[in-house]
């Protein structure tokens, strides 16, 4: 294609670069259970776990990091958290039943998301937390407490619609929660089921990646706080959810790079770098650009735990100017956390066999067909754009490899089973039997979007550990934290 190959290489720490660095185990374990395939590295999500942990720390604050079960369903990951001192957050009637399974007791346990009558039912039969949307939700949940003579249930006020005073920043619209200017006529009904719901704080949810946006609703949370205890209640805990972020590649300049010249590619001023001429959102109108880029920022060298340290600090504009952290301190209010896609960081890899490589249009990228269907590797239904690293079969010539541009098909009988849309640019050309790794795909790119369309397998999952300079494996289901597995305790 001409100019120098437009690399995303991904970000791999010590775990999955030794993985992604064992041929032997790869092949062995896609010639035994088939491909795709899912590896998940429970000890990594402990390790992450402490980064958070940490944070806590240098700010001197308490309260619970929250897994976001709905990341990832693997039983190793969640059955290995709760071996440690983490909670965790479930958002089905399934999720709290798998989590209650794995060992996580009630207390560690918050329920989110929407809730259907048996959800609701369990939660508060097994006294977990109820994070609460609506006054609609919550009447619900007290008629079920008091006509089935259930524990007092710990319930969690949702709001959303947060803005700050002075310059107007808004906080994006979210479904989930109530608007914080409701806030009165929801308190009025908590004080209302006061007799079978005990509030013990408040929450919001944000699926933005603003640091403003989050100190804003940060900020909104402690207002009603107040609010809250003015009315005599007494809440302890503000949950700020998740959404901190994973930083995906290893060098900033070829996103930096790659952005560019795919806009150039869209206006026409160099050739095409995606199949079929997908702008990723942008698009050509008569030589001008429209549109927004519709990707996730897979360089964010300030993301997971920095994240959250970054969020803490920052100043309260409506509240003095002070730190978040500090305001959060002086009050004795603990802080609860939901990371989901950030506590998975470097948990996890996708595998999927080289059926087929063949040339297409002279000098253009080849096709290369993988055993996997597009959604066994849904890093870009999340807007994930990252390289996959090749895992040859026969590593003969590798030091001759000359780079080539690919693009990488599905296995399904349709034009719109891509793996990826653009142009993928590899260190050699791969071949019939190779594997290719896509990494860091534990956070919602596993089993999300997983389907057994025209009767083709989801993708099997295990989970693996190393054992001195060895890596050992189990079937996902296998895998407990009694298991003589080196680091897992």
């Amino acid at each position: 294609m001409g100019g120098q190959p437009l690399y995303l290489e991904p970000r791999l720490e010590s775990r999955i670069r030794s993985l992604a660095n064992s041929p032997e185990l790869l092949h062995t374990l896609t010639d035994a259970l088939g491909s795709p395939l899912n590896i998940v590295v429970p000890d990594q999500l402990a390790d992450n776990l402490q980064r958070f942990r940490s944070v806590y720390g240098s700010h001197h604050l308490s309260g619970q990091v929250f897994f976001a079960h709905k990341a990832n369903r693997s039983s190793a990951l969640l059955r290995r958290l709760a071996a440690t001192d983490a909670g965790v957050d479930v958002a089905s009637l399934g999720e709290l039943q798998h989590a209650l399974g794995a060992g996580f007791t009630p207390d560690r346990i918050t329920a989110t998301g929407p809730k259907n009558p048996e959800f609701l039912w369990l939660a508060a039969r097994t006294s977990v937390t109820v994070s609460l949307d609506t006054r609609g939700e919550l009447d619900q949940l007290a008629t079920l407490v008091r006509k089935h003579a259930l524990p007092r249930t710990r319930v969690l006020l949702r709001l959303s619609g947060f803005e700050t005073s002075g310059v107007r920043v808004l906080s994006r619209r979210s479904r989930f929660g109530t608007a914080v200017g409701e806030s009165a006529p929801l308190l009025e009904t908590v004080e209302r089921h006061g007799d079978v719901v005990d509030l013990v704080g408040v929450a919001y949810h944000m699926d933005t990646t603003s640091l403003t946006e989050k100190a804003t609703a940060l900020e909104g949370c402690l207002r009603v706080l107040e609010e809250c205890r003015s009315r005599g209640l007494r809440p302890r805990a503000v949950d700020i959810g998740g959404g901190f972020g994973v930083n995906y590649l290893a060098d900033g300049g070829q996103w930096e790079r790659y952005t560019t010249e795919l806009t150039e590619a869209v206006l026409g001023i160099r050739p095409p770098l995606t199949y079929g001429g997908h702008g990723y959102g942008l698009r050509n109108e008569s030589g001008t650009l429209r549109g927004t880029l519709g990707l996730y920022p897979a360089y964010r060298p300030i993301a997971g735990a920095r994240y959250l340290d970054e969020l803490l600090a920052h100043p309260a504009a409506s509240l003095g100017g002070r730190p978040l952290a500090a305001l959060l301190l002086e009050h004795l209010y603990d802080l609860h956390t939901e990371p989901g896609r950030a506590l998975l960081d470097q948990c996890g890899l996708t595998l999927t066999k080289v059926l087929e490589v063949r040339d297409q249009e002279a000098g253009g990228p080849l096709a290369v067909r993988l055993a996997a269907k597009a959604d066994d590797v849904a890093l870009e239904d999340h807007g994930v754009l990252m390289d996959p690293v090749v895992v040859p079969r026969d590593t003969a010539g590798a030091d001759r490899a000359e780079p080539v541009a690919v693009h990488l098909f599905g296995s399904r009988c349709l034009e719109s089973d891509l793996i990826t849309r653009r142009t993928v640019f590899l260190p050699r050309r791969p071949a019939p039997g190779d594997v290719l790794a896509f990494a860091n795909t534990a956070g919602y790119c596993m089993d999300f979007h997983a389907t057994r369309a025209q009767h083709q397998p989801a993708a099997r999952k295990v989970a693996v550990w190393q054992e001195g300079d060895r890596w050992r494996w189990c079937l996902d289901d296998q895998y407990w934290p009694t298991t003589p597995v080196g680091g897992a305790q």
